[in-house]
């Protein structure tokens, strides 16, 4: 688990730059995928689609409309603590990505 987050966060060496920039995008999904699997009570119905657009992509995220509130949390905490990381390690690779929940 921490070779993954290593993987996400941790900083690129000038030669591996090149490398990662094709799967950090999938490397968060991936992340996304976990936490979210994690939190609700029918992971096998969580899917993914990734949206790309001239401003970033955008990780959507459907499930349950019972497992919705799980992802969002109370006032929203969790989906702000998911879409911060995100971000930043986005942000780090000079990327723009953010995650939605739909219905």
């Amino acid at each position: 688990m921490f070779s993954f987050l290593k993987k996400i966060f941790g900083d690129q060496t000038s030669a591996g730059k090149n490398a990662a920039a094709s799967g950090d995008l999938r490397d968060l999904e991936d992340f996304v995928e976990y936490v979210v699997k994690a939190l609700v009570d029918a992971p096998d119905e969580v899917k993914l689609t990734t949206v790309e657009g001239k401003d970033g992509a955008t990780i959507q995220v459907r499930c349950r409309k019972e497992d919705i509130g799980k992802i969002v949390g109370k006032r929203g905490k969790i989906i702000m603590a998911i879409r911060s990381l995100v971000s930043g390690a986005a942000g780090r690779r000079r990327q723009r990505v953010s995650v939605d929940v739909l219905d």
